[in-house]
């Protein structure tokens, strides 16, 4: 029996010339039509970014420069541990004392009120917009958001003064409270906060591929079970950054603690107590009355560089968290 090899068709095609030959796949020369070409723009656009870049470096390193020769001034007269584990404030006063703890306790009560507000609120502001709502509902909501966010932050503060604190507190609740307490400034400011984790927290889950969500409503799972077993998971890096943005937020605001907390610097030990944070201390000492180059000028910028110190270690356990739970897709 013979054999016959099989034969496959070869595409002929003619060519301009009108010579048949065999049909060529495009190759790596024709990809693109710029190839090879200058491009002035693309040469901006880097030189911009990277202009960009170099300057943030230079405005942090001048900020870090700005508080620290005045902060060593101040440290060279008192003593670091008394600074940090003092108890009494009174920089101003004859017989002053500088322990900054009565600053720090009112800063972490505002802030620890205000996460009660804002993390509950804000995630859940974000599960309802991510997996919930319409999209046209969702093109509502979001806008509204993002206007809460743009409020003047002195305007919360007047709210929290003029109608939490003498309204809410004093007349509806009558509650045992002063004209200041650091429970209306932490509750404003968490309202403040929320839009910051529910737009973050709901671009992390929008984020989430579609393929998870059907594949966990194959297995039976309701959508409230998808979204806090599924999406919230696969979206914890995101959450994450979007609360430590909260908490920096919360930390440096002040505006809100200044006009509603107090200004009386003392150990807080309630959240009807009033108390001056440390945002607080910066914006009302930063007036002018004290000489500059000054025991008590300097005051200003020793606090200034604790805060700073408390954000960056802030940042740097963000990072490590979104970088420990972080999922690519």
């Amino acid at each position: 029996m013979n054999k016959k090899s099989a034969t496959f068709p070869v595409l002929v095609i003619d060519d301009v010339a009108g010579s048949k030959g065999p049909a060529q796949l495009p190759g790596p020369s024709n990809i693109s039509h710029f190839a090879g070409r200058p491009r002035p723009g693309e040469k901006i656009i880097k030189g911009v970014l990277a202009f960009s870049a170099a300057l943030t470096v230079v405005i942090t390193v001048g900020i870090l420069i700005a508080l620290i020769v005045p902060g060593v001034e101040f440290f060279v007269n008192v003593p670091i541990w008394d600074f940090l584990f003092g108890t009494r404030w009174t920089p101003m006063f004859a017989d002053a004392d500088y322990g900054v703890l009565p600053l720090v306790s009112a800063t972490i009560w505002t802030t620890v009120l205000a996460l009660i507000i804002a993390i509950p609120f804000g995630l859940g502001a974000a599960v309802l917009m991510s997996e919930y709502a319409h999209p046209k509902l969702r093109a509502v909501l979001k806008p509204i958001l993002e206007v809460l966010a743009g409020i003047p932050t002195v305007v919360y503060g007047l709210f929290a003064l003029q109608f939490i604190q003498l309204v809410v507190f004093k007349e509806w609740l009558q509650l045992d409270t002063g004209a200041f307490s650091v429970l209306a400034a932490g509750l404003v400011m968490g309202i403040m906060i929320i839009p910051t984790i529910a737009s973050i927290s709901e671009d992390a889950m929008s984020a989430v591929p579609m393929s998870l969500r059907q594949g966990s409503a194959a297995l039976g799972a309701n959508r409230m079970q998808t979204s806090v077993r599924v999406v919230f998971p696969a979206a914890l890096s995101g959450i994450i950054a979007a609360i430590i943005l909260g908490v920096s937020r919360a930390v440096g605001e002040t505006m809100i603690v200044a006009i509603a907390a107090g200004s009386q610097a003392r150990i807080v030990t309630g959240p009807l107590e009033a108390g001056q944070t440390m945002t607080g201390f910066i914006a009302n000492a930063a007036l002018g009355d004290s000489r500059v180059g000054s025991l008590e000028y300097n005051t200003l910028f020793a606090v200034g560089l604790l805060l700073f110190i408390i954000t960056l270690i802030i940042n740097m356990i963000s990072i490590r968290l979104v970088n420990k739970f972080r999922q690519v897709y």
